[in-house]
């Protein structure tokens, strides 16, 4: 386990003598404690402020054994206090200048304590359109949306309706069968993005369950970045495959 300091944490100020990583060892290094923590995770702490690592010339991030510790701290907090981030901001500064911090009892739920605890709100539910919205929005017909239907390429969700990414899918199977790909042709796509949808899956399966609202919160966000490169990643083998080249 981690040692937690009594005084400042670093912020990307080490001495010479310090020995700096790279995220991915800091990520190796605060799993045993913290196995639900990612990549991800550590970067949006990073892009709150709560953490400064030093960047290299090339841009690679490099952490001291402060920020290590400081990271380390954070998610303590998070996790056996239910803190926000605005009020660990505010203990690390208070801590930094010497000043004693009490923290709530562990465990305890922010709502059941006295004082400003800033409650972290749930994700808000994704709007959904209907059929008829669907079709307009998709510029498409009847026909054509039941047979992409049958064919696994769009579904309504469980609580009934679409998503709004299905204008997207709509309109570009549309797009594709002016090219002669028919729906058949494309349950091919469609298996590969079930099976990368259920590899992301894996990796934030740990942060859906958590009991912390943030690290819900932050499951959804990082489901979004790995979505995003995946999509980068098989775009570029595409184009690998077919011997084009990037301009």
């Amino acid at each position: 386990m981690l040692r937690t300091p009594t005084g400042g944490a670093g912020t990307g100020t080490a001495t010479a003598g310090d020995r700096l990583v790279s995220i991915g060892t800091v990520l190796n290094q605060l799993r045993d404690e913290f196995p639900e923590v990612t990549i991800s995770k550590i970067r949006f702490l990073e892009a709150e402020g709560l953490v400064e690592p030093r960047r290299t010339a090339s841009g690679y991030r490099k952490f001291s054994p402060q920020d290590v510790e400081r990271l380390a701290r954070i998610l303590r907090m998070q996790r056996d206090h239910y803190l926000p981030l605005k009020v660990i901001r505010e203990h690390l500064d208070a801590l930094a200048r010497g000043e004693q911090v009490e923290l709530p009892a562990p465990g305890r739920r922010r709502d059941l304590l006295e004082g400003p605890w800033e409650q972290e709100a749930e994700p808000p539910a994704a709007a959904r359109l209907g059929r008829d919205e669907l079709l307009a929005a998709a510029e498409v017909t009847e026909a054509e949306l039941a047979e992409w239907e049958s064919y696994g390429l769009l579904a309504e969700t469980e609580g009934g309706g679409y998503d709004a990414e299905a204008v997207t899918v709509a309109r570009l199977v549309a797009d594709l069968g002016r090219f002669g790909l028919e729906p058949r042709h494309l349950r091919s796509v469609k298996a590969a993005a079930d099976r990368e949808a259920g590899l992301i899956e894996q990796v934030v399966a740990p942060l859906r369950r958590h009991r912390n609202p943030q690290t819900r919160a932050h499951a959804e966000a990082t489901a979004k970045e790995l979505a995003a490169q995946s999509v980068r990643l098989h775009a570029a083998l595409v184009q690998i495959a077919l011997g084009i080249r990037s301009t």
